[in-house]
């Protein structure tokens, strides 16, 4: 998938404090230091409607005495090569600098689109600053912004999405397209090895054996779809080398371009927080997910250990509780196709659609009797819902004040959706629009 884009720039120019304004979080550590981020930050951001993925990237930098400079500037070159779009960003109080030219003179060299972004324009009156950019011939356009105080950040984003190439399609159009994710050594190619009936995929006791993202076509026993094996998904300081920052992008977009991902959990262990980390994070590209407990054989059990197990995956999957857990083994074969066919079941509900007059005579009720709280005197009344046409369940409830109403009764709202229908394993997407 194309919608992945890079932030670049030399030490202490405010990639991470950009990286935290478009994703709107705090992920990233942003310190007056040069050189403070080192691993490698994934997020994602959305506008217009449009979710994109974005990396934070370590300052580029050359002939300094950090140990850690060649690997950055390896990994800077990797996520280049691996976006559809390069923020280029720049320093526009200190003006250009050597570093900026040879950076400059490696994204012209890589052929990718790229954006070049003066940061610290803290407001219109210093956007004369900038135009000394120009200078480094990167496009016919620059944008000044101030990351720390969002001036300028929604024209760059109108301008991002202009920009950025569009969504690649399966190779195989109406296919879907699962794919196995996890930590390292939870079994994913063994499972796929397992499905396909042949040693298809390298399997070792080696943390780490599949680097790169494997598709494979699977078409049997009435089964048509292509799986996915990708790289095990480390706790970012653990990625210390290019090779393992290569195959954590690429299983990164593996995610943000599946239908549908079975997350694998060692039984032994439970879901840790890496798990719950690449839980959040196939949830926030909107795909579908099961939960796979694999090598359920080797963990001692009574009539009640399964239903416990249960609860404490889904007490960790709060708020979003609502997915498929199936128990399996692929040492023994039991339950794999199981997850195969509740992995379909997810995909085909992704693409459930509720008409119009349904959604009203059902839902207007329920939100008449249980209206969203009083806000500063204010009530807040819904009086149409539609679902719009997207990729995954997307509903819009239009009423007098939408900016009233608050995260608790969206919950609410979607529980009750959920309680309606079978959207088990599928995000869904809540819109309150002023009617």
């Amino acid at each position: 998938m194309k919608d992945l884009v890079t932030i670049i720039g030399r030490p202490n120019v405010g990639k991470s404090t950009l990286f935290n304004r478009l994703t709107e979080t705090r992920d990233a550590i942003t310190d007056p230091t040069a050189g403070t981020t080192r691993d490698r930050k994934y997020g994602q951001a959305e506008w217009g409607g449009r979710v994109f993925t974005v990396i934070d990237t370590g300052g580029y930098a050359t002939g300094t005495d950090d140990v850690f400079e060649k690997v950055i500037r390896e990994q800077v070159e990797i996520s280049m090569e691996e976006a559809g779009l390069i923020l280029f960003l720049v320093d526009g109080q200190t003006g250009i600098t050597d570093l900026d030219q040879e950076i400059a003179q490696m994204v012209r060299k890589s052929g990718k689109p790229v954006m070049l972004v003066v940061n610290k324009v803290d407001t219109g009156a210093q956007e004369y600053t900038t135009a000394e950019f120009y200078g480094l011939g990167i496009g016919d356009e620059l944008h000044g912004i101030s990351a720390n105080n969002g001036y300028g950040t929604g024209d760059l984003l109108d301008a991002l999405m202009a920009l950025l190439p569009a969504r690649e399609e399966p190779a195989e159009l109406g296919l879907p397209r699962l794919s196995v994710v996890g930590r390292p050594n939870v079994g994913k190619s063994t499972m796929i090895n397992t499905l396909l009936g042949e040693e298809r995929n390298i399997v070792t006791d080696i943390a780490g054996t599949t680097r790169d993202s494997v598709h494979t076509r699977y078409n049997a026993f009435g089964f048509d779809f292509e799986i996915v094996d990708t790289a095990g998904l480390r706790k970012r300081k653990k990625v210390d080398d290019s090779l393992e920052f290569y195959s954590t992008v690429r299983t990164i977009k593996a995610i943000d371009q599946s239908d549908v991902c079975l997350l694998l959990l060692d039984a032994r262990q439970g879901m840790e927080k890496q798990d719950q980390s690449i839980f959040w994070h196939v949830l926030d590209s909107y795909r579908g997910v099961v939960v796979v407990v694999n090598k359920w054989d080797l963990v001692e059990k009574d009539e009640h250990t399964m239903n416990a197990y249960r609860a404490k995956l889904e007490e960790k999957m709060a708020p979003f509780a609502d997915v498929p857990i199936v128990f399996t083994s692929n040492l023994t074969k039991q339950r794999v196709f199981k997850a195969l066919e509740a992995a379909l079941h997810v995909y085909h509900q992704r693409k459930f659609k509720v008409s119009t007059s349904e959604l009203n005579e059902i839902f207007l009720p329920i939100v008449k009797d249980q209206p969203p709280p009083i806000y500063k005197g204010k009530s807040v009344s819904i009086k149409y819902i539609t679902q719009l046409p997207s990729q995954v369940p997307t509903f819009a409830f239009y009423c007098n004040l939408p900016q009233y109403i608050k995260e608790p009764y969206k919950r609410f709202v979607e529980n009750r959706i959920r309680e309606r229908y079978d959207f088990s394993g599928v995000p869904i997407r809540l819109f309150f629009r002023k009617k």
